[in-house]
This record gives structure tokens, C-alpha cells and sequence, in this order.
């Protein structure tokens, strides 16, 4: 759930342990190479190989419950960035080369290595991120959905081809760009390096605050065993990162899922060097509006970010706010813990609400968790506020629900329409006629009816429009808002090739029948 700008968050004295049920957990994942669970130092992978790095600059990352540390992620020096810039133009040469059938067999073989793993991906989320066990399988279950859809590469790179004159053709091939980068985010954190099955070759550099599920998938991509070194390499850090991945002159387009400020930094540096960028789910603003039907509506909307009650559904805040409050907060590992209310993974946030009128229906902050003291925990917020405030204007991570009144349909659409941002949308209705206007005249990209999450599956495209989504297709700067674009069209870059082979020219060979190869 996202929600609101109020002071959600606290914390105390580092504990020293984990707690009984996490334990267990981060004991078992001890035989990864690239990731610590147990206060060592995170890896950085190039080439192929899990590299300690030499850099002085180091990240702590702690268990958000327990405050144990769990980690020391390395702000990458600019030599180990280099390393791995060369490591990927150098497989490039290769990898790119490969036949389709080959980068097919390695997703195939991905996705059976994901599954026999799931449980030790999810377990680094819950640890590091602070979901529940649910929320972190969840987030791999997406990861799977996006490698399933991939194994349909040798569809997805088909190309056109027309005869345009006498023995004489004009085809378009996909081709793979070259060396990519992808800067993933913290709240989804079990990245798929997909930009490999076109071709390219990547450059992913995790949130350094919760790296340690990218580290395991980039060791299962190893173990697939038809990756050659050097395609996938995982480089840690910050900003400096961030920067150097912007400016590399070898590294041909990035892609980043993340917040507006971070977006619009990566964007105009990556296109001011000539880079293709996609921005996505930039300050992901997404209005649920609510008519009237209260018991289909509430338990949906508890999980949305912005709720539009509509008319008399005003009057259902009481009910909702008590079936909020009766989620279990606790430690993500626990029998219960109801699904994205595990500890709160960001440290405090303003209390701009109070300051602006926010009427609290539901107070969630200074939550104390007995079997947790040390956890920062946050219990279901929900607040009354108007589109001037900044808990409404701001996308805040955590389980907070920020409700406006709208006396019409009519009235949401337009509150919708006038956000700068187009992420998603949701409408609760047993109404086909309401929901059809809803649909036709809001401008959001991704629109739910009664789906309270309305993410499309990876065989399509992400459609979120307006600030949500910026994208950069090169040296010729221009940018497409709203764009309907799939993964295998950002990666590739056409190739156009238009031949003449007069068939008198022919020369009668010998016949083979022998079956072709694909290497």
C-alpha cells in the first residue's frame, strides 16, 4: 500500500539478533557466493565471477525488524565499474552472435532454477526489504511471469519480409543494441536480467538497500550454464553508480523502474549522452474510485495508494478503517503477517498531513510490536485530505491510505485527469454503464474494473502515460508519451536490408541432406 507524507516511522537501538523465525532463514542462505545475510560484504559479479571490492566506501544494510546487521554493500569504485563495461562489451561480441534457440534454452533453463529457489529469493526480500513472506513470493511469482513470457523470444524477434521487385527483397530484422544497463528498485528487488534474451549484454546495479536477491539470480544465471561470462554483471553502489552508468559512452540504452526524482535525473543525463531510456512507474500516483457497493469495494481499496469516495461511500470510513486496523502487523517470517504490512524498509517521513488539516481516520504511527521492539513498524494509516496537500501530491511507500471526496463520477475523473501522473487506476462498480465511462474518459494507462492492481501481464505492454513514464529512443531525442512499447522493442533497434539475387545468375549446386544445425 502507498500512501501518505505523515510520520510514519520509528525505530530504536540496533538489536544484536535476528528474530527466532528469521533465523533459520538467513542461516540457510549462506551458500550463496554473492550476498550476506550474516553482517559480511556484498559481491559485486563481472565477468562471470563473484569479486570482493576493494572500495573503502561501504552501505549497512540492516534487518528492518531487528536492526541486526545483515550486510556491507560496497559503493563500487569507478576501476570495478570499468571492469564490468568491458566484461560486457567484450561478451557482446559473442553473446550476440548466438542463435536465438541458444538464449532461449538459457531462459528455459532460468526458469526451472527460479523455481527450485524460490524459497531463498523470497526469504533475502523479506530480510532485507521488510515484506512479508507472502508479499517477497509474490514479487518472484512477477519475475517468473516475465521469463515465462520470454521463452516466446523466437516469436517475439520474428521479422518481415516483402518482395518489392523482380528477385528483389526487402526484410527487417531485430538486433540486439549492445551493452545495457538496468537500475532496479527497492521495492521490487528480484530483477530479471530479460535484456540478455534479445542479445545485449547488462549492466544491473540493484538498490544497495536491498541487493541481495539480484546476487542470486545472477548466480542461477550462471548455473544455467549458457551464459557466458561477462553477459550478466552486477555492479553495487549509490548515486556515483548511478552517474557512471549514465555517462559510459559503451553502455547503449537503461532502463529504471523507480521514484520521480531519481527518474528524471537518470533520464535527462542518460538522453543528454545519447542514451535510449525508459523511465517507468515514475511516482506511481494510482486513484482507486469507489461507488456505491460497500461490500465488494472495501477490502480492495485497503491495499490502494488514493481512494476517491464517491457520494454517500463517505460514510463507509468507519467500516473501513476498522477492517484496516485489524491487519497483523508483525515480522515477515510470522504465521499471519498480513500481506505488504511487514516493517517499513524507509526511515521517517515528514509530518506534512498534520501540518496541512489531514484528518486522521486511522493512526498507524509509533506502532509497537512486542515480539519486535526494535522493528520499524508501521500499523495501517488511513487520513482524509484534499488534492492541495502534499500527502496527496507525494507517492510515499508505505501502508497509508489517503481518501478525497468527489460528489460525482464526473467529479473523480476530473480529479484523476488533473494528477500529472498516469500510473494506474481502479474502479469498484457493478455498473457496466459506469464503468465504461470510467474507462473512456480517464486518462490513466493502466486502468482496473474491480482489479485493485491493475498491472497487465508481461505478454503486454506497460501503458502507464503522463509523468509516470518517460522514454528516450536515441540520438534523434525524441520522446514519446504515451507509448505502448514491449521490452523486445526497447532493446533491439531495427535492421533494414534490401537485396537483389537475379535468379539467372542461379548456379545448380549439388543437394545435401543432411539435417541444418542452429549454432
Amino acid at each position: 500500500m502507498r500512501g501518505s507524507a505523515i510520520r510514519l516511522f520509528c525505530s530504536s537501538a540496533p538489536a544484536r539478533t535476528l528474530s527466532p523465525s528469521a533465523a533459520p532463514k538467513a542461516a540457510s542462505l549462506g551458500r550463496w557466493s554473492g550476498p550476506s545475510f550474516s553482517g559480511g560484504k556484498a559481491r559485486n559479479f563481472i565477468g562471470g565471477e563473484f569479486v570482493e571490492s576493494s572500495t573503502s566506501d561501504w552501505i549497512d544494510l540492516h534487518d528492518p525488524s531487528t536492526q541486526t546487521l545483515l550486510s556491507r554493500v560496497p559503493q563500487s569504485t569507478s576501476a570495478e565499474f570499468e571492469q564490468a563495461v568491458s566484461a560486457a562489451s567484450t561478451a557482446f561480441k559473442t553473446w550476440s552472435r548466438t542463435s536465438v534457440l541458444t538464449r532461449q534454452k538459457f531462459v528455459m533453463d532460468l526458469q526451472h532454477l527460479l523455481r527450485k529457489n524460490a524459497d531463498a529469493i523470497a526469504s533475502s526480500i523479506v530480510l532485507e526489504q521488510g515484506k512479508t513472506y507472502a508479499d517477497a513470493q509474490g514479487d518472484l511469482l512477477r519475475g517468473l511471469q516475465v521469463v515465462e513470457t520470454a521463452i516466446g523470444v523466437t516469436s517475439s524477434l520474428l521479422s518481415d519480409k516483402i518482395e518489392v521487385s523482380k528477385d528483389m527483397d526487402t526484410y527487417v530484422r531485430k538486433v540486439p543494441l549492445g551493452v545495457c544497463a538496468s537500475i532496479a528498485p527497492f521495492n521490487f528487488p528480484a530483477s530479471i536480467p530479460m535484456a540478455t534474451v534479445s542479445g545485449n549484454t547488462l549492466i544491473l546495479k540493484p538498490s544497495e538497500r536491498d541487493p541481495g536477491a539480484a546476487l542470486i539470480i545472477a548466480e542461477l544465471c550462471r548455473e544455467a550454464g549458457d551464459l557466458p561470462p561477462g553477459v550478466l554483471n552486477v555492479v553495487h553502489g549509490g548515486i556515483p553508480t548511478v552517474n557512471a552508468i549514465c555517462d559510459n559512452p559503451h553502455i547503449k540504452a537503461i532502463s529504471f523502474v523507480g521514484g520521480d526524482k531519481a527518474g528524471t535525473h537518470i533520464y535527462r543525463r542518460g538522453t543528454s549522452n545519447g542514451k535510449r531510456v525508459q523511465v517507468r512507474d515514475s511516482c506511481a500516483k494510482n486513484h482507486a474510485v469507489i461507488m456505491p457497493n460497500k461490500n465488494f469495494a472495501l477490502n480492495s481499496i485497503i491495499g490502494a495508494a488514493f481512494a476517491i469516495m464517491i457520494g454517500e461511500t463517505k460514510h463507509w470510513l468507519p467500516e473501513l478503517a476498522e477492517r484496516a486496523s485489524k491487519l497483523k502487523v508483525s515480522g515477515g517470517f510470522e504465521t499471519g503477517a498480513d500481506l505488504s504490512v511487514g516493517p517499513s524498509f524507509l526511515p521517517q517521513q515528514s509530518n506534512g498531513s498534520l501540518e496541512e488539516g489531514g484528518k486522521i481516520l486511522l493512526d498507524g504511527r509509533n506502532l509497537k510490536v512486542p515480539e519486535y521492539p526494535d522493528g520499524n513498524f508501521v500499523g495501517p494509516t488511513i487520513v482524509e485530505a484534499t488534492t492541495s496537500m502534499r500527502c496527496y501530491r507525494e507517492e510515499i511507500f508505505g501502508p497509508a491510505l489517503v481518501v478525497i471526496h468527489a460528489d460525482t463520477l464526473d467529479d473523480a475523473i476530473e480529479i484523476i485527469n488533473q494528477n500529472p501522473y498516469g500510473n494506474g487506476t481502479a474502479i469498484f462498480t457493478q455498473s457496466g454503464a459506469t464503468a465504461r465511462k470510467f474507462e473512456t474518459d480517464v486518462n490513466v494507462g493502466q486502468i482496473g474494473i474491480n482489479v485493485p492492481i491493475p498491472v497487465p501481464l508481461p505478454m503486454f505492454s506497460w501503458s502507464g502515460n503522463k509523468v509516470s513514464v518517460m522514454l528516450h529512443l536515441g540520438h534523434r531525442g525524441y520522446l514519446l508519451i504515451p507509448l505502448l512499447l514491449s521490452g523486445y522493442n526497447f532493446y533491439t533497434q531495427n535492421k533494414t536490408t534490401t537485396s537483389l539475387w537475379r535468379s539467372e545468375d542461379a548456379i545448380s549446386t549439388r543437394a545435401t541432406v543432411n539435417m541444418p544445425t542452429h549454432d
